[in-house]
Formats: structure tokens, C-alpha cells, sequence
């Protein structure tokens, strides 16, 4: 059983006591709260904490929470898109609608699994067990390139690199509206939002620094056929900055609008072009997969209206 204790401060008074810990434990979903909660697992100054009683200066909240159970992730034979494979590493095209690693509630059907089982124990540990050998991550319903390591010094080198902004990725996309200018630099910081969890936003407070560069490959009037290559890596990054500058991605059901093209089955977004140099070997290697054919055919049907 783990303890956390937290004292109220002024910029969190008359919070609701689950808002008050939404804010507090950004690891946990509000659900999950709400059932600590309920299952009497916080308490306010030592009295039963209720989800709606609202904090006040000074209060001293307890959380006890179950330590995690070890988890057992099983290999399992699904087939994977292999770019590239050698001792240390192996570079995997994904494909939309795979998780990359295990979670709560969904610890089948992931990269990992089909990679525990085409690599057996020769993963990189530096991750934990949920994660084993992943040194990048993209998005369920975005398909493309991930660099894995094999062993540990190749996951320290690779992530060395994305750290100082010299792993190469490159995207395409299809975005909405015309975007006017042929290429542009979106430097805009990201964080949690604050009301839903599982979105992120552009915003100043508890954000990370999030750099973009946008090149406009080709225009369709509605739509804006793209490359976006990352300066940094944050969570949905591509997705929050092309929203935030008025052009959401097509499919995007999170954070596009509310009239989804279900067709697309996710966000229009493809990690089209990994480089990096071999950790080991000290080789410079760029690797490309072109896009799946929801997307090739969505620009298509944009071409045959003609460009704009």
C-alpha cells in the first residue's frame, strides 16, 4: 500500500476533492479517482473524504492506494511490418489501430506483445517491463515508422539523440483548411488540459517546450496535403499544434470537429521518415514506409477535385 499526503494550497481552494486530485495525480484517471474515492481510500483530515466536498486552505489530504500487481505480458504471434532488423536494433512499421505498449485494461493485441515474441528476451530493459525496448511511441490510430532497441546501450544512444533533437521524424498528413503558407514553424508549449485528462493543449502552465515544422506539399482548397517534422516529442504533439492553428487533422476524432471522417479510421497521420545514427556501429541510417491505403486513397479522391 502506498501513502501520498498533500496540503491544499491557495491556488487549489474550493476545488471538488476530485478535481481538487485530478489536478494533483496526473497518472490517474478521473474514473480511477472517483473509485478511490468511493472505495474510501482518501481521507481529509483524517475524516471520510466525500467526491464533492470542496478543499479549503491548509487541508491535509491522505491517498492510500494498492500497490500495482506484477503483470504478465504475454508474446503473442501477430504479424509485424520489419524495415529493419540487426543485433541492437530493428525498425517497425506499425500499422493504425495497434497500441504500442500494455496499459491498464489492454495488455493484449500490443506492439510489445508481437515484439516479445519475434525478439523473445533480447529487448531493452531500460523501459520496465511494460514497455520493453520502446524509445519513441506515436499515437493508436497514427500508422508509420518506431525505432526499438534490442539492447540497452542502443536504447540509451537512441534516446540520447531524440533528447537532443538530432533522431530525424517526419510525418504526413492531411489537415483541414488551406494553409497558406508554404512552410511554417509552430513553437508552441504543451501540457495537460485541464478539465480532460486524456487531452493535451497549448498552454503555459505545467507544459513542455513543442516545436513543429510544417511544409505544405499540396494544396486541395478544403484540405492540405503535409509534412511535419518534430523538433520535440510531446504526447499528440502534431495533432495539438495543427489544431491549434486552425487546421486539425482529417479523422481526428479527439481533437478535430465534432463531424468526424469515419472513413479515415483515425487521424489522416504517418510517421513516414525515421534517421538516426546507429548507436552502435555509428552509422547515419534513414529509413522510409510509404502511407497505408486509407490515406493514399483519401488523396486520391482530394486530387481527382483538382489542387487548388
Amino acid at each position: 500500500m502506498t501513502k501520498l499526503i498533500f496540503c491544499v494550497g491557495q491556488d487549489f481552494v474550493g476545488l471538488r476533492l476530485d478535481k481538487y486530485l485530478s489536478e494533483r495525480m496526473e497518472d490517474l484517471s478521473r474514473s480511477a479517482i472517483a473509485k478511490l474515492i468511493e472505495d474510501g481510500g482518501v481521507t481529509i483530515e483524517d475524516k471520510p473524504g466525500t467526491k464533492s466536498i470542496k478543499t479549503s486552505l491548509g487541508d491535509v489530504i491522505t491517498v492510500l492506494i494498492d500497490d500495482p500487481q506484477p503483470v504478465d505480458i504475454t508474446p503473442e504471434d501477430i504479424p509485424l511490418d520489419i524495415v529493419y532488423e540487426d543485433a541492437d536494433l530493428l525498425v517497425v512499421n506499425k500499422p493504425k489501430g495497434m497500441v504500442v505498449h500494455p496499459a491498464p485494461g489492454n495488455y493484449r493485441g500490443t506492439l510489445v506483445n508481437a515484439l516479445m515474441y519475434h525478439c523473445g528476451d533480447q529487448l531493452s530493459g531500460i523501459n520496465g517491463e511494460l514497455r520493453p525496448g520502446i524509445v519513441h511511441r506515436i499515437d493508436k490510430n497514427t500508422s508509420g515508422l518506431l525505432a526499438v532497441a534490442k539492447s540497452d546501450i542502443a536504447h540509451a544512444g537512441l534516446s540520447a539523440q531524440i533528447a537532443d533533437h538530432s533522431f530525424t521524424r517526419e510525418y504526413l498528413a492531411v489537415a483541414y483548411g488551406n494553409i497558406r503558407e508554404d512552410e511554417r514553424t509552430v513553437d508552441a508549449p504543451i501540457g495537460r488540459h485541464k478539465t480532460d485528462r486524456k487531452r493535451m493543449c497549448v498552454t503555459q502552465q505545467n507544459s513542455k517546450p513543442a516545436v513543429t515544422h510544417l511544409r505544405v506539399l499540396e494544396r486541395f482548397g478544403d484540405f492540405t496535403y503535409i509534412s511535419c517534422r518534430l523538433e520535440t516529442g510531446r504526447t499528440h504533439q502534431i495533432r495539438v499544434h495543427l489544431a491549434y492553428i486552425g487546421h486539425p487533422i482529417a479523422g481526428d476524432d479527439v481533437y478535430g470537429p465534432k463531424k468526424v471522417i469515419t472513413s479515415l479510421g483515425g487521424q489522416c497521420l504517418h510517421a513516414y521518415r525515421l534517421g538516426f545514427v546507429h548507436p552502435v556501429t555509428g552509422e547515419y541510417m534513414e529509413f522510409t514506409a510509404d502511407p497505408p491505403d486509407s490515406f493514399t486513397a483519401f488523396l486520391t479522391k482530394l486530387r481527382a477535385k483538382g489542387p487548388l
